[in-house]
């Protein structure tokens, strides 16, 4: 069993209210601290099937240009999603299986890229607009009991389980693939960097809150009771902890590296891209109206969340 990470974004940043201030409210917490953010899925290669989980942000989708104010920033293109994944070493028609953790676009984008897998997803979040259209979808219903502390899951093959995780959003979904004796948790965004983990802090985002720290608390206990490698999307120390096949320890934190963020960048163009789901909000389309003159209680039509979550293009 190999597992590869498919990196497509590097460089971006994650503040410290945006990632802690799920519960307590973004007040407490200094936005001068901003996390270490990047964009990656993951591959795994089985020996016998190719699976993702998930599928990166659709082609084309515009950078962003954060700025002081800006609470994240999923950072600079290395390269659209399809060609990490084809620098991998592999091609769209060997994926059998495709786990999706949850909807938003930067796990779902290139879905339809790959047409001859199956795509797996909590049937709770079948009827989201990203997925609609897609004639291989499976919707999963957990129908294999209890996974250790979580109560419901489904067995996709031998080593990888695939976990229901609600929270985050409704059909949120966790991959927890065992080999070699590690088990490596393939989380989506339970948390957007690791140091949310180790503070026991739940994100701004989130579709119901009591669900998330539900999800949470399952999430630590579980960490505290097997070897687990935490492979997250937002941060570079997904990839981190996987290619050192580095365990977990909730009780000695792996030291913090903060971002270096340059806010001296391109200029803006008047697009601006949800950081949470990358709903992109063009003017042109929209009947010319700029997005600062929105509403300040208008909210992304896709993922609900409010205008301080959009980056300028």
């Amino acid at each position: 069993m190999i597992i590869k990470a498919v990196k497509f974004r590097k460089d971006g940043f994650y503040s410290q209210p945006f990632v802690f201030g799920g519960e307590e409210g973004m007040e407490p917490f200094d936005q001068s601290i901003r996390y270490r953010g990047s964009l990656q899925n993951f591959l795994i290669d089985t020996g016998d099937e190719v699976i993702l989980v998930d599928t990166g942000l659709p082609s084309g989708t515009p950078e962003e240009v954060p700025d002081e104010s800006s609470l994240l920033y999923t950072g600079k293109d290395i390269c659209s999603y399809m060609d990490a994944f084809w620098a991998l070493g592999y091609k769209p028609e060997q994926v059998t299986k495709i786990l999706l953790t949850h909807k938003h676009s930067d796990h779902s984008g290139e879905l339809r890229s790959f047409p001859d897998a199956k795509i797996y997803v909590n049937a709770e979040e079948v009827s989201a607009d990203e997925l609609q259209g897609l004639p291989n979808i499976v919707p999963v219903t957990f129908t294999d009991g209890a996974y250790y502390n979580f109560p419901e899951s489904q067995k996709i093959c031998d080593g990888i389980t695939f976990i229901k995780a609600k929270g985050h959003t409704n059909g949120n979904s966790i991959v927890v693939v065992e080999n070699d004796g590690l088990f490596y948790m393939i989380h989506g965004d339970i948390t957007y960097v690791d140091e949310a983990l180790y503070a026991n802090k739940l994100s701004v985002v989130f579709e119901d809150l009591p669900a998330a720290r539900e999800t949470l608390d399952r999430v630590c206990t579980f960490v505290r009771e097997h070897p687990t490698v935490y492979c997250g999307t937002h941060t570079p120390q997904g990839y981190e902890n996987l290619e050192a096949a580095r365990v977990m320890d909730l009780d000695h934190p792996v030291e913090t590296v903060l971002a270096e963020v340059d806010f001296s960048a391109k200029q803006a163009t008047g697009i601006y891209v949800c950081s949470i789901c990358g709903y992109v909000y063009d003017p042109a389309e929209h009947d010319g109206v700029a997005f600062r003159d929105l509403p300040e209680d208008w909210k992304c039509p896709r993922c609900k969340q409010g205008k301080d979550k959009f980056n300028p293009a």
